[in-house]
């Protein structure tokens, strides 16, 4: 069954699937990240073959331009391809800018697979450099969905005004129930992985514990799951 995010799903960060059972008490779902799992020396898909835990599993295989660490866009879509077939995998992450001619592989036959063994798509942008204007932001979120279920744009925020910027235009998407997952990385925009869920963000990511973070300003699982819940009054 394919993750739906129709609400607000906690992902569990991790290279490491052995780490699912410390997250259940505050998960909704693991994030396997196999070019993390790839780089540290693990077979990742003898690793999902293996698994047998909780939780279902969002899985991704980050390329080296989208910070990631595979270098092999055909091995690394491959890799995916295989991995959305494992009954566990309910969703996959696949690039924006894969979808539009970045690489030297198409990702459409990962989705349109994915697709077929009932998994959802989050198409996603990550933005390493700073935050672009709203206008941008909205075009970029736009083209994502236009291949994937849910859109996904991470950036990094130099200042509030930043911050604010990304939470305005995940307010307008949710104002349209527009599925989107929206965070800003780095200090000034941490406050954002527990506040987009309350303007609608649908995907949050925090590893099991603080020096397992795969991405910069992320709280760890227990904390953001608190924090949102706070926040959000339930």
């Amino acid at each position: 069954m394919a993750l739906s995010f129709d609400d607000f799903t906690l992902c569990a960060a991790t290279a490491d699937l052995t780490d699912e059972p410390d997250a259940r008490a505050d998960a909704d779902a693991v994030e396997y990240r196999l070019d993390l799992a790839a780089a540290s020396g693990a077979d990742p898909l003898a690793e999902l073959d293996a698994y047998d835990g909780d939780l279902p599993l969002l899985v991704t295989n980050r390329v080296d331009w989208e910070g990631g660490e595979a270098d092999d866009d055909a091995a690394r879509l491959d890799a995916l391809e295989t991995a959305v077939e494992h009954d566990a995998v309910e969703a996959v992450d696949l690039e924006l800018r894969a979808f539009l001619g970045e690489g030297d592989h198409e990702p459409e036959r990962v989705a349109e697979h994915a697709r077929a063994n009932d998994a959802s798509v989050v198409v996603s942008v990550h933005d390493f450099e700073g935050t672009p204007l709203r206008q941008d932001m909205r075009g970029l979120l736009g083209n994502a969905l236009e291949y994937g279920d849910v859109g996904k744009l991470a950036v990094t925020a130099a200042d509030r005004t930043d911050a604010l910027d990304l939470l305005t235009v995940t307010h307008e998407y949710a104002l349209e129930d527009e599925p989107v997952a929206t965070m800003a990385m780095g200090e000034a925009g941490s406050h954002t992985r527990a506040v987009a869920p309350v303007y609608g963000s649908k995907i949050g990511y925090a590893p099991v514990s603080p020096e397992e973070a795969t991405a910069p300003g992320q709280y760890d699982l227990a904390t953001l799951r608190s924090l949102v819940e706070e926040l959000r009054g339930e």
